[in-house]
């Protein structure tokens, strides 16, 4: 009887815990590099500053659009962004390597200004003699549009984010490292 108490109790655990977090997991991964692993040059303000490739799955059957951030928490003056891409509807699983500049895409996607004051990507750039980490991450939405424009910055997002947090049903992440 213990026992069967024991397991129940762990099985109520496990639920709370979910229906507290409620987050699907997203799995993202990338061609470019394993998870945990450096970061190729070509990818960073050392090579050709091209995006790496990024696709996502194992997200839930009611999302409607995913957000990608990469950013760089090691960064001096804290978290520095280096990609905002969002509105990426429900049907677009992945970007390719060297994803356009531009800050209104079809399919209604857009993105954001980056840390650097530009449109898109620009890869990692720490400084020397620093390795840091750069986290590229997926949320998956239940709603098709954050009803923001293109170009927003990191802050604006977030606001969003925060606002529509309540319809946000998984997130995952990948992570690369990169030293000059």
């Amino acid at each position: 009887m213990k026992k069967l108490n024991l397991i129940k109790g762990i099985i109520l655990s496990t639920l709370i815990i979910f229906l507290a977090f409620g987050k699907d997991k997203v799995i993202v991964d990338t061609d470019a590099f394993q998870n945990g692993g450096f970061i190729p040059k070509r990818y960073t303000c050392e090579g050709k500053n091209i995006s790496p490739s990024v696709s996502w799955y194992r997200f839930p059957k009611s999302a409607k659009s995913f957000v990608l951030i990469m950013d760089d928490p090691d960064a001096p003056m804290g978290t520095f962004t280096h990609w905002i891409v969002y509105d990426i509807p429900a049907n677009v699983n992945s970007l390719k390597e060297g994803f356009s500049r531009s800050s209104n895409l079809p399919n209604g996607i857009k993105q954001g200004i980056n840390d650097f004051g530009k449109v898109g990507y620009d890869g990692p750039c720490p400084p020397k003699y620093q390795t840091h980490r750069y986290f590229i991450k997926i949320k998956a939405l239940n709603i098709r549009s954050l009803n923001l424009p293109p170009k927003v910055d990191r802050e604006t997002l977030d606001k969003a984010l925060t606002r529509y947090k309540n319809n946000i049903v998984g997130e995952g992440y990948i992570y690369g490292l990169f030293r000059r």
